[in-house]
């Protein structure tokens, strides 16, 4: 079994906290994503858990058992790194072997789990060229095949997609996600590309300025988000951002207008609210934007760029107050090439946070 768990596990650099009492439980064969911006520690949290970094405070454990003071070569994981390291005189049969025979592991093994990995990865007609006779992909399949033949019981991924460009790393993703199914081994990927994240995770771990903001399955993130911060970065486009005023509530709802539009006002269902008169900030999803009429509130933008995607365009628009806005549309060419339109939003389709962004429920 290869649970994997975090309890309350703190690094410290100086006086300088890079991960503050991060917790976390991984169950046997899920893959967990760690997202967030750049610095926010997920990579450092990534390296702990390898034991390429040493812990300040709390405790790892992998398999039932603490793993703070054991050497990375003995927890039973494997890591892949953003770049592929492959020793460049090798070929890739070799360069897959390489760590197995370094250990003295028995030949007949290794050359089993060497075509074991070589299958699974569809490189076996690649054994016998070097790095450099592959493609970018192909030295990827080479780095994940290195951590395949050791059969970890943890798959650790540190931004491997990120030196590929656009359409190797859709494959790829496909790729990495055949891969979980096929071997059912605990995999944790750090990225900061919140796609990759969507795409792959069961699990995912939003994480900023060495806090975990959030955890949770990608769509439940995506449809309930605790904060501000996770609203924004979960999904793309992300979500719009509003400025807004509360102006009246009830027990169960709360009306809010938009600052310097105080025609355009809305009512949620929200219990626990700041003052009547406090800013707020009301949140919408490019794509929930309703046809002008449909909704609770309609909304007059102005249009400033838009991006053609075939049957789906992204309109970026101005409001009256100066903020911009990204509207999802699909089929809508007539509508975008106009200079002004009008746009709805729906009660059900909002969110709303408070002053220091918390989630209003």
């Amino acid at each position: 079994m290869a649970e994997l768990s975090l309890k309350n596990v703190v690094k410290r650099f100086g006086n300088f906290e890079i991960i503050r009492d991060a917790s976390l439980e991984v169950s046997d064969g899920e893959f967990v994503v760690f997202v967030g911006p750049s610095g926010c520690g997920k990579s450092t949290l990534l390296r702990m858990i390898a034991g390429l970094e040493d812990i300040t405070g709390g405790e790892i454990w992998i398999g039932g058992a603490v793993v703070n003071d054991v050497e990375p070569a003995d927890r039973g994981i494997a890591m892949v790194f953003q770049s592929y390291a492959l020793y460049p005189h090798m070929t890739v049969e070799q360069n897959l072997g390489f760590g197995l025979r370094m250990t003295g592991n028995p030949k007949a093994d290794t050359e089993r789990r060497i075509r074991r990995a070589a299958e699974i990865l569809q490189i076996t007609e690649l054994l016998d060229r070097r790095p450099r006779q592959l493609s970018g992909g192909q030295r990827q399949r080479v780095a994940i095949g290195r951590a395949i033949v050791r059969e970890p019981r943890v798959f650790l991924f540190d931004e491997p997609l990120s030196n590929l460009d656009a359409e190797l790393r859709v494959q790829m993703r496909v790729e990495i996600s055949r891969l979980h199914k096929e071997l059912g081994t605990t995999m944790i990927y750090v990225t900061h590309d919140q796609t990759e994240a969507m795409t792959l995770a069961d699990k995912i771990v939003v994480l900023r300025g060495g806090n975990i903001e959030q955890i949770g399955a990608p769509l439940d993130l995506y449809d309930d988000p605790a904060n501000q911060f996770v609203a924004g970065f979960v999904g793309s486009p992300k979500m719009n951002f509003m400025a807004a005023r509360i102006i009246g509530k009830t027990p169960d709802s709360v009306t809010v207008s938009l600052v310097n539009q105080d025609a355009v006002q809305l009512t949620l269902p929200v219990r626990d609210v700041p003052a009547i008169g406090e800013m707020v900030t009301l949140g919408v999803r490019p794509e929930h934007f309703a046809e002008a009429g449909q909704g609770d509130a309609d909304l007059a933008v102005k249009v400033d760029v838009a991006e053609h995607l075939g049957n789906t365009s992204y309109i970026y628009a101005n409001v009256a107050d100066g903020e911009q806005l990204v509207i999802e549309r699909e089929e809508s060419r007539n509508e975008i090439n106009r200079d002004k339109f009008v746009v709805a939003i729906k009660s059900s389709r909002a969110y709303l946070f408070d002053g220091a962004g918390k989630r209003l429920k």
